[in-house]
């Protein structure tokens, strides 16, 4: 890769922070299904397993897909990988909240959830190239683009929904076309070398190696996170007892989304102070008493809120850490094991939250969301293994 072509984090932060806006857009589209999935139960009359296989749909398209993604962009070119999956998107995605039947609202999630899945390892991978010496803050920014985009999602679309309608929700497609061409006109070339390898969904080497422990790590962790997600406002609804369209459901979810992205930069910098295994378990450690307490606490107060950030926070810090773990340990398959680490653990979370979503059913909501937050126990106790003795995967 010409030195040229690589322009330092801090010395060109104009794009940089085009990544981080174009990876905020993209996650704002993804976050809007869990605010709305109150609305669409009583506009379709679905029950809490129907509406989780809606979440396990758009999360193995949009996460599940990454590996492959992520390999494919290693060996085309990231920019433009970049560039297609966020107009893909925010195209399909922002006529969710108008799909008129569960049949189209399918569809959408479908295929709108591949973009996000093209998008994210190619975006990753150039960000961390961007950041040099600084990669893991470099990807702790990033990653936080996505979570100020989940926060930033509900409020809008059910601002939207209680003041002139959810009709008018396809325009909302209009930022997330500009976005992808700007990628493609000011985005440098910083690809590296391509390899002419096989092109994998799964590489079995990064499966069977420390990085693949890392992603069962990285889906018990998002597990814990996905389920408070999506699982909150119907909590809020049918426990609470406010409307599908209450503001205290968006503003949950734009707290806990927010905070986590100010978790994982915080994460980020301290990494430079303190090792990254103290600070993956510690954090996970920390959020399963956060997010039981959540359940405790009479919503829309301040100590609810301050929790709600707390939980947050803490189950979203070691996102990053892990990705840049995973990225170390397969140097030559960066987009791949970033692929795994942040799409592939995402999608199997979310296609075992249709699991979560038939105990919401039979068991009730609250014990369901305390069974997915017991998950952070065994992912803070692998984590704590695997870092203690990963070793570098050489994949040919």
């Amino acid at each position: 890769m010409r030195a040229s072509a690589r322009p330092p984090l801090l010395a060109s932060a104009g794009i940089p922070l085009l990544l981080i806006a174009v990876h905020a857009t993209n996650d704002a589209f993804a976050a809007m299904l869990a605010a709305l999935l109150p609305t669409l139960q009583a506009r379709f009359h679905l029950s809490e397993a129907v509406l989780a296989m809606f979440v396990a749909t758009l999360s193995f398209s949009s996460a599940m897909t990454q590996p492959l993604f992520g390999a494919v962009a290693d060996r085309v070119g990231r920019r433009t990988m970049a560039a297609l999956g966020i107009v893909t998107s925010t195209v399909l995605l922002s006529l969710v909240a108008v799909a008129p039947s569960p049949a189209a609202l399918f569809a959408l999630l479908l295929l709108g959830g591949l973009g996000s899945g093209a998008f994210h390892p190619a975006a990753t991978s150039l960000m961390r190239v961007l950041g040099e010496r600084f990669k893991e803050l470099a990807v702790a920014l990033f990653s936080s683009g996505g979570t100020l985009g989940m926060a930033f999602g509900p409020v809008v679309i059910l601002l939207m929904a209680r003041t002139v309608g959810l009709r008018f929700s396809p325009l909302l497609m209009i930022p997330g076309m500009v976005l992808g061409v700007l990628l493609l006109t000011v985005l440098p070339r910083v690809d590296g070398v391509r390899q002419a390898r096989r092109i994998a969904f799964l590489d079995p080497k990064l499966v069977k190696s420390a990085v693949g422990v890392l992603s069962l790590v990285g889906i018990l962790r998002s597990l814990a996170f996905v389920s408070f997600n999506n699982a909150v406002p119907l909590w809020l609804s049918q426990v609470r007892g406010f409307a599908p369209d209450a503001p205290v459901i968006s503003w949950t979810l734009a707290v806990f989304a927010l905070s986590g992205g100010l978790g994982g930069i915080l994460a980020g910098a301290l990494s430079t102070r303190l090792p990254r295994r103290l600070l993956i378990v510690g954090t996970m450690l920390i959020a399963l008493p956060a997010l039981l307490s959540v359940l405790a606490i009479a919503p829309a107060t301040p100590a609810y809120y301050l929790m709600v950030a707390l939980a947050g926070a803490s189950s979203n810090a070691s996102v990053p850490l892990l990705i840049v773990s995973a990225q170390d340990l397969a140097p030559g398959s960066m987009g791949a094991a970033t692929g795994m680490l942040m799409g592939f653990t995402w999608g199997t979370a979310g296609v075992l939250y249709m699991l979560e979503g038939v105990l919401q059913q039979f068991l009730g909501l609250t014990p369901a969301m305390v069974m997915a937050s017991l998950c952070l126990l065994p992912a803070a106790a692998l984590a704590f293994v695997v870092l203690a003795k990963g070793r570098k995967v050489v994949v040919a």
